[in-house]
C-alpha cells in the first residue's frame, strides 16, 4: 500500500463489524441473542446497582427521544413491573433501530457476557485476523480496537475466538464513551489518551464516514471492503488484512 507511510504507522486502530468480524455474526448471532435474552436478563438483574444505573440512563434517553419527536415506547416507572416493562420495550425498540446509544450497548454487553460465560456464544473473526495481529506485534506495532459495541463486548468477542484468545495482542479498547465514530474529535481523543500523534495511527474500517473522520483528525486511514475481491487494485481500499504491512 504505497499510499501509506509504513514507518510512521505505529498503531493499528481497528473497527470490528465488517472489518475484523463478519457483519452476519453481529446481526444474525449477537443482536438476536440480546433480543431473546433481554426480558429474562432484566427481570433477573434489574435490582443490580449497575443495571439500575443503565435503566436510569435509558429513561433519560427515552425522554430525549420523545422531546425530539421520535415516538419511542411510552415510559412508566410508577411500579417495579411498569419500570421493567418500559425498559424492555424501549431497549427492544433501540435494538430494532440499531441504536449506538451507550447505555444500550452496555446492556447488550452484559447480556452477551452471560452467553459467552455459558459457552452459548463464541467470538468470530475473519481468518486473516489472527496472523495479522501476530505479524503487527512482531513488527513492534500496537493494536487497538474502536467499536460502537461496549468495551466489555469487544473483549468477550476477541477472547473467545476458535483460534484462541486474541486479547493479549490488543493494547486498548475504545467504545462510544470516547465519542461517536463519525466525529473527528473521537480520534483526536484516542490519540491523546495513548500519548501519540494522530499521524502515527492507521485506522481501518468498513465505514467511509468513519474513515473521513479519522483522516480529518490527521490519522492515516484505509477503507476495508471484505466483499470486493479487486479492492487491492483501488486506491486506499483493502479486502484483507494480508495487504496491511506484510512481512
Amino acid at each position: 500500500m504505497a499510499f501509506l507511510d509504513e514507518e510512521k504507522a505505529r498503531v493499528l486502530l481497528l473497527d470490528i463489524e465488517g472489518t475484523t468480524t463478519p457483519i452476519d455474526f453481529v446481526y444474525k448471532t449477537l443482536f438476536p441473542f440480546a433480543s431473546r435474552r433481554l426480558e429474562p436478563f432484566l427481570r433477573e438483574h434489574s435490582r443490580d446497582v449497575e443495571i439500575r444505573s443503565l435503566l436510569q440512563d435509558l429513561q433519560t434517553q427515552n425522554e430525549l427521544d420523545r422531546a425530539q419527536g421520535l415516538h419511542p415506547p411510552a415510559w412508566r416507572s410508577d411500579s417495579e413491573e411498569a419500570l421493567l416493562t418500559s425498559s424492555i420495550a424501549y431497549a427492544q425498540w433501540l435494538i430494532d433501530k440499531d441504536s449506538k446509544y451507550t447505555a444500550l450497548k452496555s446492556l447488550q454487553g452484559k447480556i452477551w457476557q452471560e452467553g459467552f460465560a455459558k459457552g452459548e456464544l463464541r467470538g468470530q473473526v475473519y481468518p486473516d485476523v489472527p496472523p495479522a495481529f501476530e505479524r503487527w506485534r512482531r513488527q513492534g506495532r500496537k493494536i487497538c480496537i474502536y467499536s460502537s459495541g461496549s468495551v466489555l463486548a469487544q473483549q468477550l468477542l476477541f477472547r473467545t475466538v476458535v483460534s484462541g484468545d486474541l486479547t493479549p495482542h490488543i493494547a486498548r479498547f475504545f467504545d462510544t464513551q470516547t465519542g461517536i465514530k463519525a466525529s473527528p474529535e473521537s480520534y483526536t481523543r484516542i490519540a491523546s489518551s495513548l500519548g501519540r500523534d494522530p499521524r502515527e495511527f492507521l485506522f481501518i474500517s468498513d465505514s467511509a464516514k468513519e474513515i473521513e473522520a479519522a483522516q480529518f483528525a490527521e490519522m492515516q486511514a484505509v477503507l476495508c471492503d471484505r466483499d470486493a475481491p479487486d479492492a487491492a487494485t483501488a486506491s486506499e481500499i483493502i479486502c484483507s488484512f494480508d495487504e496491511v504491512f506484510p512481512d
